[in-house]
């Protein structure tokens, strides 16, 4: 470090972006952490369905703001539709209440029948009960259809997939170019909305947008900074390659107006992060980058990767009440059908010893009480143990003693184009790894020779896998004495980090100490 650096003013602000509430973001909150850590000032930025919230995060600081989204409902959305449901109700609540009403009237008339039954009221009077009763059902059978007449013709309107709507897409692309978002996805303004008038508040000297939403939050608040007469540096950390993401089946432009905005906003950004080479490179193909982006695996942290040393953590097998010696397979990540979850559990009557542990982020949600029916249909339902997320810091930890970990993602080119977070915290539990066929997981599990790869989606390959590791699971665990972790941790990755904060920014504003001295 020379004299002259952080003598004569304070460090950098940084500010981060992201679109989420941060708690379940272990990437934006290692980021946050490790420049606070260096000496950065940091404030991450959050949003949440309530009021504003704060906290600290190591040296950061979390600020969460709110963000309502009425702009996620497109007008024609609000609009009756006359032409598919011309009985619906309007879009006011008066189809809930009006069958509210309805069961309350059918209440009373319940005890109306109940007392006539001991009072032995008149021929006359019963009648007018039955009348009432009938009047009742007819009018609840009524406005039961009239509600559902308003729930097909709002899912009918919100399928954006008819040729009028591909129409209206491509006039707005051809009308307006990159900015054809504003008319297609006008959710995006949502954010703008809630985040502009704090981040101009806060005055950060870079704003570090995490992922394509944030992309253009950020490069608004540089230009309004230009105009005012400050030079914010903007930083772009993409996480998923935006087209390679699983496309909406309901809607057409979905896709179409993300990648405009991102097109508007990506010249903006005077450094690009991502999370691997091949991503990086075709990142800089894409927005023609004069620098190749920077590359930071989203590895765990050091202190976290003791692949379960703790004597006092909670480990997966525990959790599942297991005995050492009974074979125990964990996927650790999100829950979804393109994560290939489904192939563990056709496989399992075939490995009849074999208990699996899912660690998701969504234990209770539909598709995991799917597969979960699903196993009781197998009879495999008492092998099965479902469990939630652990805090990011003790994953590994917790993971360390199941026998193998399973990444069974599918073919999607997100998935074949980096090694997951998953795969790192496979790795420094030293748990053998059975990963599908998707390419960059593959090859590095084939070299290294820390597990097996299966076709993806294939059962029969997905047992053989799992067998093989289990016929001597020492063997691909001894793969992780010739392998040097320590590049696979967040302390390196945060150095890469600190060297393009430092590139930024002019040394008068560098902290005192930082990670790269």
């Amino acid at each position: 470090m020379t004299a002259t650096e952080g003598t004569s003013k304070a460090p950098a602000r940084i500010l981060m972006l992201v679109d989420n509430g941060v708690t379940g973001d272990s990437r934006v909150q290692k980021t946050a952490r490790s420049a606070a850590d260096a000496g950065w000032d940091v404030t991450l930025l959050g949003r949440t369905g309530n009021g504003q919230q704060q906290w600290q995060l190591g040296g950061a600081t979390v600020q969460l703001v709110p963000m309502p989204s009425p702009l996620r409902h497109r007008r024609h959305e609000l609009r009756r539709r006359w032409l598919i449901a011309p009985l619906a109700y309007p879009r006011t609540g008066i189809a809930a209440r009006r069958q509210q009403e309805v069961r309350a009237w059918q209440a009373d008339l319940r005890v109306d029948r109940a007392l006539a039954a001991t009072e032995g009221r008149s021929p006359l009077a019963l009648q007018w009960l039955r009348v009432q009763t009938l009047a009742a059902r007819v009018t609840r059978k009524w406005i039961s259809f009239r509600h559902w007449q308003l729930t097909f013709g709002q899912q009918r309107r919100k399928r954006l997939t008819t040729p009028s709507d591909r129409l209206f897409t491509w006039l707005q692309l051809r009308l307006r170019g990159d900015r054809a978002w504003r008319k297609l996805e006008p959710q995006l303004w949502d954010f703008e909305l809630a985040y502009a008038k704090t981040v101009d508040e806060l005055e950060p000297d870079i704003i570090y947008a995490n992922d394509f939403r944030m992309l253009g939050v950020g490069a608004r608040a540089k230009i309004r900074a230009a105009a005012a007469g400050r030079e914010i540096k903007l930083i772009w950390d993409v996480h998923e390659y935006l087209p390679g993401l699983k496309p909406r089946a309901d809607n057409a432009r979905w896709m179409i107006s993300h990648r405009a905005h991102e097109r508007e906003y990506a010249k903006w950004a005077d450094a690009v992060i991502t999370v691997s080479g091949r991503l990086a490179e075709m990142l800089q193909r894409d927005h023609n980058f004069a620098e190749r982006p920077s590359v930071v695996l989203n590895a765990p942290n050091s202190d976290d990767a003791m692949g379960g040393q703790r004597a006092d953590a909670l480990d997966v097998r525990s959790q599942c009440g297991l005995d050492a010696d009974v074979p125990l397979v964990v996927y650790s990540g999100a829950a979804a059908a393109h994560r290939g979850l489904g192939v563990m559990m056709e496989a399992l009557p075939r490995l009849p010893d074999v208990h699996v542990a899912f660690v998701v982020n969504a234990p209770t949600g539909p598709y995991l009480t799917g597969l979960v029916a699903r196993a009781r249909e197998l009879g495999v339902a008492d092998r099965v143990h479902v469990l939630p997320y652990v805090a990011p810091a003790e994953v590994v930890s917790f993971l360390s003693t199941a026998t193998l970990g399973v990444i069974p993602i599918h073919h999607w080119l997100n998935h074949e184009i980096a090694l997951v977070t998953k795969f790192f915290e496979y790795s420094h539990a030293r748990l053998p790894i059975v990963v599908s066929d998707v390419e960059t997981m593959a090859a590095v599990v084939q070299e290294t020779g820390q597990g097996e790869v299966f076709p993806a989606e294939d059962v029969d390959g997905y047992v053989a896998a799992v067998e093989a590791v289990l016929s001597d699971p020492d063997r691909y665990r001894k793969a992780y004495d010739s392998m040097d972790l320590k590049t696979w941790t967040w302390e390196e990755q945060a150095k890469v980090l600190n060297n393009v904060y430092r590139r930024l920014i002019s040394q008068d504003r560098h902290p005192v100490a930082s990670a790269s001295d």
